[in-house]
């Protein structure tokens, strides 16, 4: 696992650059935050490609201007569903996604009630099916991690990708 820090540096607390009032995001925009309960629901994964997809679409990401701004949306598309998938083979199934934007980067977090923690699987075989998520994760992220809850089992597993520019 890259860290263990549960939020990212630019967009949960203040920045050395900031005034102590100033907001990351454009206050006049569509709110900064998502969330879609999974929670017993079938179709999991593309439900879930198609709630961030439509929270691209309204955060201006899609449709892509350019082909790296649609470069960088596809990256989170394929991050929610290796996250989500995830969940759904080693953690008993997702409770809840969450999408957090600011100007430089988006926050993408998946909910699970299960004990386990990701890792990446080591030896990496690069010819064999699964056991590829996690290094997708790390290769396309700024930073991922692991957020235990006191009191409450499960985990929020989460991962952070730069703002188109």
């Amino acid at each position: 696992m890259s860290t263990t820090r549960p939020y990212a540096a630019d967009d949960r607390g203040s920045d050395a650059g900031a005034s102590e009032g100033e907001a990351d995001v454009d206050p006049r925009a569509p709110e900064p935050v998502r969330r879609l309960a999974l929670t017993g629901e079938s179709g999991i994964v593309p439900q879930a490609r198609d709630f961030t997809r439509q929270a691209l679409h309204d955060w201006g990401w899609l449709p892509a201007a350019t082909a790296d701004r649609r470069a960088a949306a596809e990256d989170v598309l394929l991050v929610v569903s290796e996250l989500v998938t995830n969940a759904c083979l080693h953690a008993g199934g997702p409770e809840e996604l969450r999408l957090w934007r600011s100007q430089k980067a988006l926050r993408v977090e998946v909910v699970d009630g299960g004990p386990g923690e990701p890792a990446l699987r080591t030896p990496h075989r690069a010819g064999r099916p699964g056991g590829h998520g996690m290094f997708i994760v790390q290769r396309l992220c700024l930073d991922w991690g692991v957020i235990r809850d006191d009191g409450r089992p499960g985990k929020t597993v989460w991962a952070e990708l730069a703002a188109p520019s």
